[in-house]
């Protein structure tokens, strides 16, 4: 009786995760479909690209070299451009670069030693090593691979043995050629990247008002944690800054955008040094806090002053953020003045602060909001000339 009992359960219990399943599936395949029909928008431009591209070299080839069959000049577009290569035109060089040098190992091996298993083992591992000396991708050994092999499983072109290479070097060059003529806007991804930053940092300032506010140690060493984590996010935000100033220089429809691109990458410039001052700063409270070293009241006041600071960093982060010249100018003119505002407040008196940790703790942050008012597009002098004057101690001499 005991084990149908068991039996009874188990299998209720079975239909109980079924019937749950079944209740969730409609949610999951919607979230799937909502998921895939972000990705065709996002990649309906690549794709057009990619298809021109691939139609345009492989007729190129074609109907004015007359190659017969040059299957290799719209591979070799497709493999150039591929999604998320056309903005980055270092890394489109070096995958054009790759897939031609897949085709010519090809050529040149089969040339040399003719058609055979051995052969066409030699073209793929000399193909792959030569893509992982180019690029990490696995994606680009594969491709590689791929395209060198292909040489050895196609019959040969009556055009002669490098005539392939010749179609791999066309598509290439088409699909560069189009990467300058028509990229995607390049200073989409950076002025992102550079708002995601910004509004990290914003995040470990609060997080160390919130550690003052609550005289809790732990949160502050939570904020050293995040701030030496900021690195990863600050890299990703220069490296999108020096894509997007590659296409502004070959590209005629983004030249102008240069100096916009070239004061983002400045600005970037000085938030990394903020960030080394926000990590310094965030282990002396640290251990401020732990040695109850500052007053009640100066903690209020340390905490209230790093959330004005925030509040001006989120600002800024609006500002590079902005494609719009007059949005961008609006903006940064509110960060300046939050950020004006923390500044004028920064000497211990302001700020009740009366022992030698606090005023240490003041004096890093002076230099961090003149990192990030040099950041909003002022001068060294003029962000400043904001700071109150400190007290020189008197020694009676």
């Amino acid at each position: 009786m005991t084990a149908r009992v068991s039996r009874d359960e188990e299998h209720a219990e079975a239909n109980r995760g079924l019937f749950a399943v079944a209740r969730r599936t409609p949610g999951l395949l919607g979230a799937r479909a909502r998921q895939g029909v972000r990705r065709m928008k996002s990649g309906f431009r690549p794709a057009l690209q990619m298809t021109i591209c691939a139609v345009s070299a492989f007729f190129f080839a074609h109907s004015v070299l007359g190659h017969q069959g040059p299957i290799f000049a719209a591979t070799s577009a497709l493999i150039s451009l591929g999604f998320g290569v056309d903005s980055h035109l270092t890394r489109a060089i070096e995958v054009t670069l790759g897939c031609t040098l897949g085709v010519l190992i090809g050529d040149t091996v089969l040339h040399l030693f003719g058609a055979g298993v051995w052969q066409a083992a030699l073209m793929l591992f000399f193909s792959i090593m030569m893509a992982r000396f180019l690029d990490p991708s696995p994606i680009l050994a594969t491709q590689m691979g791929l395209q060198s092999l292909l040489v050895v499983l196609l019959p040969l072109q009556a055009g002669g043995p490098f005539t392939r290479s010749i179609d791999a070097v066309i598509g290439g060059s088409f699909a560069l050629v189009l990467i300058a003529l028509w990229p995607q806007d390049p200073r989409r991804e950076s002025h992102s990247s550079a708002r995601d930053a910004l509004n990290e940092f914003a995040g470990i300032l609060r997080e160390c008002a919130g550690a003052l506010a609550y005289s809790d140690s732990t949160m502050a060493w939570h904020a050293l944690v995040r701030a030496r984590n900021f690195h990863p996010t600050l890299e990703k935000a220069g490296k999108s800054i020096s894509h997007a100033a590659e296409v502004a220089r070959i590209s005629p429809m983004y030249r102008t955008h240069r100096a916009e691109i070239l004061n983002l990458s400045e600005s970037i410039k000085f938030i990394d040094l903020a960030v080394r001052n926000i990590r310094v700063f965030a282990r002396r409270l640290s251990s401020a806090i732990t040695n109850t070293a500052l007053t009640a009241e100066a903690q209020g006041q340390i905490s209230h002053v790093l959330e004005m600071a925030a509040e001006g960093t989120e600002a800024l982060a609006l500002g590079l953020a902005e494609t719009t010249a007059g949005a961008r100018d609006r903006q940064l003119r509110r960060a300046r003045r939050s950020l004006h505002d923390v500044a004028s407040r920064l000497s211990p008196e302001g700020l009740e602060v009366s022992t030698l940790e606090g005023e240490s703790l003041i004096l890093i942050l002076r230099p961090l909001i003149v990192d990030l008012l040099e950041s909003t597009g002022l001068s060294h002098e003029d962000a400043r000339e904001h700071l109150p004057s400190l007290a020189v101690p008197d020694d009676g001499l």
